[in-house]
């Protein structure tokens, strides 16, 4: 276990940092935060703009370093920046996308290269499901050939799965898979609807609210670790059933997990609160899925950016919660989805719209009509 994660203050450095080498990709997935296209940008952030963002991530300590895409793959120089993050003592994981660049030669040298964590994705039980959610055929053969590799070298493996409309009738399908697999980390991620995503697939609060129960059993039984992302709501969720259980008097015993060198972030990690993420070009977002930029690195020291900066400050700030995440007893360890609030709103401090979670004396407003047109101008429609 990492010994930096339970001292992180998120007001004065992230505990998790994601940067986008590159938006270039071959797959077409239709949730897609990055509308990611073939070719690489001109104005990708270079080899050395690079290696000093990964110097400032160390300086900073960071606990948890993820290097994105679009497919990092892309980019020629990817083995060199992760020895680089190796030789300043930076954790490194990577996702990758399941296109035939991705090869068990490619495996074993990021293995060689000093890579802490394999991450792909599996957004389907079945090819079927999974490759007509990724764009490609072969996605689906590629991604568990791409588990085993790594298994094969000892390289720690990360699945993450986003569950939209499009896979929810799949879900336990998709967790006996998971069951098969020999892996570290489940990461569920829930759709935000930005870049490609779509409004009609995003997940009612009830919806949600049937998943982290399937989680939470899952939890007690698997040989692996499950997080979610964009999903605050989940920490309420376990409070109230933890609750539930020592009133009922049930004591949970929970399964041995493969150890997880990286480790889990602490309670209230939210978009812009222990979280940031810089874009192929350099610029500083919130998280992925919040496209409201902060700064640039090339002007900016990334901490400077990411202490002082009004945007992280006020998301950092429950006190601006506004709606149901502003009266609810669990803001300061959930606060809802920040990135999901401006997609659906426009206003990153409103309240968390797939959450089903009512707070004590909160009074609804009237159902009114919602507006859209943030949304629209978001998915480009």
């Amino acid at each position: 276990m990492n010994p930096q994660i339970r001292t992180v203050d998120f007001d004065e450095k992230p505990f998790i940092a994601i940067w986008e080498v590159t938006q270039a990709c071959d797959l077409a997935c239709v949730h897609c935060r990055a509308s990611a296209q073939p070719n690489r940008h001109p104005l990708e952030l270079t080899t050395e703009e690079g290696k000093n963002l990964i110097n400032q991530i160390a300086e900073m300590e960071v606990p948890v370093f993820v290097l994105t895409g679009g497919d990092p793959i892309k980019r020629p120089d990817l083995f060199e920046l992760i020895r680089h993050a190796c030789e300043r003592n930076v954790r490194v994981s990577l996702t990758p996308s399941a296109t035939p660049l991705l090869t068990r030669e490619i495996v074993v040298r990021l293995k060689e290269a000093g890579l802490a964590r394999l991450a792909v994705s599996l957004d389907g039980a079945s090819a079927e499901t999974h490759d007509a959610f990724r764009g490609m055929s072969g996605s689906f053969a590629r991604t568990l050939n791409a588990v085993q590799w790594a298994n094969e070298v000892g390289l720690p493996v990360q699945i993450n799965t986003t569950f939209s409309r499009r896979n929810i009738g799949e879900i336990d399908a998709i967790v006996t898979l998971m069951e098969s697999l020999r892996i570290t980390l489940w990461s569920v991620f829930f759709l935000v609807p930005t870049g490609r995503g779509k409004l009609n697939d995003l997940l009612s609060g009830d919806e949600f609210e049937q998943i982290f129960a399937r989680l939470r059993q899952l939890s007690r039984t698997s040989s692996f670790d499950i997080k979610t992302t964009e999903a605050q709501h989940y920490r309420r969720y376990l409070l109230q059933q933890q609750v539930a259980e020592r009133t009922s008097g049930i004591h949970d015993i929970a399964a041995d997990k493969v150890t997880d060198a990286i480790g889990r972030a602490p309670r209230g990690l939210n978009d812009g609160k222990g979280f940031v993420f810089i874009s192929h070009t350099g610029e500083v977002f919130p998280s992925g899925f919040l496209p409201v930029t902060a700064g640039n690195i090339r002007t900016q020291s990334l901490s400077a950016i990411y202490r002082d900066s009004p945007l992280f400050r006020n998301l950092r700030d429950t006190s601006k919660l506004e709606g149901k995440c502003g009266a609810c007893e669990f803001k300061k360890i959930c606060g809802g989805s920040r990135a999901r609030a401006y997609a659906l709103s426009g206003n990153p401090h409103a309240e968390e719209p797939c959450c089903a979670y009512i707070p004590p004396g909160y009074v609804l407003p009237p159902r009114g009509l919602k507006s859209v047109t943030n949304l629209h101008v978001l998915q480009g429609i």
